[in-house]
């Protein structure tokens, strides 16, 4: 599979217009209600307040084009996740609270369904769930775990359920399969195309949608940029894993890079062997995480972490690209799917996805001082984006519902350490999940590092 002649931008980008296409902020502005960042977060949030109140002046700035950030170049997955998983949502706020946070979050896959239908928009949803391959002893292990904490909380079968190895090779016939976990709460999407289609289902709403246009500070009351200030009642910051970039801002989220790449379109002999009939989204044990999904037209999406933090939390078009870590996505594709092997790789990309410092996403709102925002999502933010969007509005409304006193709302996050302990500290993180992944391999047993990855996170297997 050879990389060198792969396009270097998203796959998805291919079906949408990636540049400016609407006007730059033309100068001073007043609104009522001011976002910053046009990607899932700002766009769901300005949809919903104005479903709620067609009244409102309601305005979005982006520094590029919409979707430019991980909205438009994600893997793909729409699913009911919570990055440090069930357990340590239970632990941190109780069972109830727990189960009250995933259903939400499962209603938000739904919710992202019924309004492409409503709006018109084809992001090639397909509900087909998420599927986790177990792909060891050590893996059935975390099966069990997975298991143990969904039925805790009070979700069943029908929500999650634990797979044989025929059942898990049934739905994706990968190397060395022992087993598995299907999650019913998953659908795989086209990111650009739902988040482009959400910005048009904006504009036929009445907000105002700016590219092209960057900005320099954020306050109560105003966003100011080299071209103009935005004044409004409320601000909102929907910048993920661009919010470093923001004066006073610096240690607020890190932003961490996911890579990906992209195969021809298969044929259908090929699928016949792989699987993945209801286009299920998948990945696997691993603690340097991997995802894929098929895509409508038959190729394989795949990605992973395992680049770099760069220092400073800088984030540039250059750091998209990182042919070790292509390389490594190539190769892991190739031993999780062999059937893939000699198959053109066609595109090749990355992004920075938002991280708060204790890993736990959060949505927020500061009504004194005007201004409200939410992130952290650790690359789970596709329906959890949705479902923030939708509380923020109700939040900034004072529209009080279940979404409103859900665990997240209004989570405090540690600032991340400065520099340069926090290059260093993430660094060896990821040096951790890699060095854990080989060891694990090659022992069959957890590995300590594993562990000590995890409790740096705040996080315990």
């Amino acid at each position: 599979m050879n990389l060198d002649a792969a396009a270097r931008h998203p796959l998805w980008w291919d079906a949408v217009v990636a540049a400016p296409t609407r006007r730059a902020l033309p100068g001073d502005t007043d609104a009522d209600v001011a976002i910053l960042g046009a990607g899932y977060t700002g766009l769901w949030t300005a949809y919903y307040l104005a479903k709620a109140d067609p009244s409102l002046r309601i305005v979005v700035i982006e520094r590029r084009h919409v979707g430019f950030g991980a909205s438009g170049r994600n893997g793909g997955w729409c699913h009911a996740a919570y990055p440090l998983g069930i357990g340590v949502l239970a632990k941190d706020h109780g069972k109830a609270q727990a189960l009250r946070q995933i259903r939400a979050l499962a209603g938000a896959v739904d919710e992202v369904g019924r309004v492409c239908n409503e709006e018109g928009i084809d992001c090639h949803y397909a509900k087909g769930g998420v599927l986790t391959l177990a792909r060891s002893a050590l893996h059935l292990r975390h099966v069990e775990e997975e298991v143990s904490e969904a039925r805790s909380i009070g979700l069943s079968e029908d929500d999650l359920r634990r797979l044989s190895q025929s059942e898990a090779a049934t739905m994706l016939n990968a190397t060395d399969v022992v087993g598995g976990v299907w999650f019913a709460h998953g659908a795989a999407i086209q990111p650009a195309l739902l988040v482009h289609g959400l910005a048009d289902a904006c504009e036929r709403r009445g907000i105002v949608i700016y590219e092209g246009t960057a900005a320099t500070s954020i306050e109560p009351g105003r966003i100011r940029t080299k071209l103009g200030t935005l004044r409004a009642d409320m601000i909102v910051r929907a910048t993920a894993g661009y919010t470093s970039d923001l004066p006073g801002h610096e240690r607020t989220i890190a932003p961490l890079y996911s890579l990906m790449i992209a195969t021809e379109p298969l044929p259908e002999h090929t699928w016949q062997e792989i699987g993945l009939e209801s286009r299920a989204t998948f990945g696997d044990y691993r603690n340097l995480i991997i995802y894929g999904q098929r895509t409508l037209d038959g190729r394989l999406a795949f990605g992973g972490r395992g680049a770099p933090y760069y220092f400073g939390s800088r984030v540039t078009d250059v750091q998209d690209i990182h042919d070790g870590v292509h390389q490594e996505l190539t190769r892991a594709l190739v031993e999780l799917l062999p059937q893939v092997e000699g198959a053109e790789v066609t595109h090749r990309w990355g992004g920075a996805l938002g991280v708060s410092r204790d890993w736990r996403p959060s949505v927020s709102i500061d009504r004194p001082q005007g201004v409200a925002w939410a992130g952290g999502y650790v690359g789970d933010g596709v329906a959890t984006a949705a479902l923030a969007g939708r509380t923020l509005a109700e939040l900034i409304l004072d529209h009080p519902t279940e979404r409103t006193t859900l665990p997240w709302v209004n989570h405090s996050w540690p600032s991340w350490e400065p520099e340069p302990l926090r290059w260093l500290g993430i660094n060896a993180g990821l040096w951790m999940a890699k060095q854990a992944d080989s060891n694990e391999e090659r022992t069959g047993r957890a590995s300590k590092l594993a562990a000590l990855g995890n409790w740096l996170r705040g996080k315990s297997r």
